[in-house]
């Protein structure tokens, strides 16, 4: 799958917003219905996104559109919009508020009638968000829902108020949690989102950061996910774009590091063993797969040659 380091959140009915966000160096563009669109411009921003993906130039980037929940009145009127007018174009469609697989096996249903009713070829994605109790325990069974299923995102407002926990900050969004909790407070449902994502050979996405003038804040948000295992993170201004792209792209240090654990590895199984050090240290196996991995992703994004 393309990298999805960077996903920038626009409003769907704000049309200008669209046009910026093709231009931009976001790995992925999400064109929003959902909460971000007022209820009496629904139907109004469905077009408006229809419009958006036929008529823009989206270059090499993946472009997905969120859908309103399931639950309303909205969601499977947006699953056969897109679906039959975007198709050509959208990678995915993200599902949010997904509680169980039943949501996903019904996005999977619709959405394989519509591609048989236009003819499309290249099947349409799913992205689900899993933004409460509810999915977090059913997680494992969404994951294994549909082989269109590409990421699992963490939607940690949502999650935070089916949990009942505090708000501690306007956007609800990840900001100020260290005033409030030793740790990080979402470590158990990120971890368990990122390691379902894995077994199930999916990318796990991180929730946005709210506080869009705090830098600093966003810097130490990002690179928990990163640490934890997240692909990438949601973006709802064009100002974090770049932060997220470096903080889960490869370093030269981490490059130059998994350079020259392979480079030993190598080196030991010509000599006939299976194990090597790096500046005093054993290398084995298990630390030659995380080299690779890191090495196969760094040419993935154009930072090495070969």
């Amino acid at each position: 799958m393309k990298p999805r380091r960077s996903i920038l959140s626009v409003p769907g009915h704000i049309a200008k917003m669209h046009r910026k966000a093709s231009q931009s160096p976001a790995d992925a563009v999400m064109l929003d219905l959902e909460d971000s669109v007022p209820v009496n411009e629904k139907d109004s921003a469905r077009k408006t996104v229809i419009r958006s993906l036929e008529s823009l130039d989206w270059g090499a980037k993946t472009v997905t559109a969120r859908i309103n929940s399931l639950e309303t009145a909205f969601g499977y009127r947006d699953l056969i919009a897109l679906a039959e007018k975007g198709g050509l174009v959208l990678d995915a469609v993200v599902i949010p508020k997904v509680d169980h697989c039943a949501d996903v096996h019904f996005a999977d249903r619709l959405l394989r009638g519509a591609e048989m009713h236009r003819g499309l070829t290249r099947p349409i994605g799913i992205e689900a968000i899993i933004e409460s109790a509810a999915g977090l325990e059913k997680i494992s069974e969404i994951a294994g829902a549909s082989d269109r299923l590409k990421t699992l995102v963490f939607g940690v407002a949502d999650y935070s108020a089916s949990i009942g926990a505090r708000l501690v900050s306007l956007s609800g969004h990840g900001e100020k949690e260290e005033t409030l909790y030793p740790g990080h407070r979402w470590n158990f449902a990120l971890s368990r989102i990122v390691m379902t994502a894995k077994a199930h050979g999916l990318m796990a996405i991180d929730a946005p950061y709210g506080n869009y003038a705090d830098p600093e804040g966003l810097q130490r948000s990002a690179s928990i996910a990163c640490a934890l295992g997240c692909d990438g993170k949601w973006a709802i201004h064009p100002s974090q774009i770049d932060l997220l792209n470096t903080v889960f792209s490869p370093s030269a240090e981490d490059i130059d590091r998994a350079r020259r654990v392979l480079e030993a590895y190598d080196e030991a199984r010509a000599k006939g063993r299976g194990a090597a050090s790096v500046d005093g240290r054993m290398i084995d196996a298990a630390t030659v797969r995380l080299a690779q991995q890191l090495w196969d992703r760094a040419k993935q994004l154009g930072l090495v040659k070969s």
